[in-house]
């Protein structure tokens, strides 16, 4: 298991290493995509900030309550972005033109070369940005100690049920020519995700918590941190993470089934 574990961190590190490298390589792109991120940052920010301006309570929650969901939000997404985000789109790309082939013959997890192999070092610098926001908000909640210890394991669960759930979706490219309109639902799923779970219709806050959870994403570890009693939202993150882990497995190996190399 420890031999196992350093492998994947050594190919890991490899990973990084190369991402920076090209990230180097076109230094006027990496510094636009770290302008980019923040001027979406600041926007959303700004945005809630402006909503305030003209009433008083969305829900309960007063304005700092909702720029501190939004920060913990951001922090998710910049994982994402950092991390993942990358990946999907070169997905079906190797799968159109045969190179996913390289992955199949490797003796590493496919999933885990799909989905990690790029790195967005760019994204990674904004950490600078949406850290000293989530911790200037939680202060602005007045977030208890125990909160403080959970907050980074919040957002790191919110990280992986988002990415549980977008992994899952990509499945969907071994069945179709072209990936495009798979990431574009996927990136409209981020979008519902930014706004806490009370501002939906009762109906459709059901549908986007029990089956398709992405109100899990952020709702769950921001309405724990404020109220450590309302645990059961937290508890549903979990189930519903370990449930969507074992049928991406299921779904991964239906599509590699399905799969028809590009190259032969």
């Amino acid at each position: 298991m420890i031999k196992r574990i350093k492998q994947y961190g050594s190919i890991y590190g490899a990973f990084v290493s190369t991402s920076f490298s090209e990230a180097m390589s076109f230094r006027a792109h990496f510094v636009l995509l770290i302008v980019m991120d923040l001027v979406f940052y600041g926007t959303h920010l700004w945005s809630i900030d402006i909503l305030y301006d003209h009433i008083h309570l969305i829900g309960t929650w007063r304005r700092e309550h909702l720029l501190f969901f939004a920060s913990v939000m951001l922090a998710i997404n910049q994982l994402t972005m950092t991390l993942v985000s990358e990946n999907y789109w070169q997905f079906p790309l190797m799968i159109r033109t045969g190179n996913f082939d390289f992955h199949l013959v490797k003796p590493v997890s496919s999933i885990f070369l799909t989905f990690f192999r790029t790195i967005r070092p760019g994204s990674m610098f904004n950490m600078a940005f949406t850290a000293p926001a989530v911790v200037y908000f939680g202060l602005q909640v007045d977030l208890g100690f125990w909160a403080w210890i959970a907050l980074p394991f919040g957002i790191v669960l919110g990280f992986l049920l988002q990415n549980s759930l977008e992994m899952l979706f990509s499945c969907a490219m071994f069945w179709m020519i072209d990936g495009t309109g798979v990431n574009f639902i996927r990136i409209e799923f981020q979008q519902l995700a930014r706004w806490p779970d009370f501002v939906y219709p009762s109906m459709l806050r059901g549908a986007l918590t029990y089956l398709v959870p992405v109100l899990l994403i952020g709702s769950a570890p921001v309405r724990f941190l404020l109220a450590p009693s309302d645990f059961w939202p937290i508890l549903g993150l979990v189930v519903f993470l370990l449930f969507f882990w074992a049928l991406l497995g299921f779904f991964w190996r239906m599509g590699l089934l399905a799969y028809e190399s590009a190259s032969s």
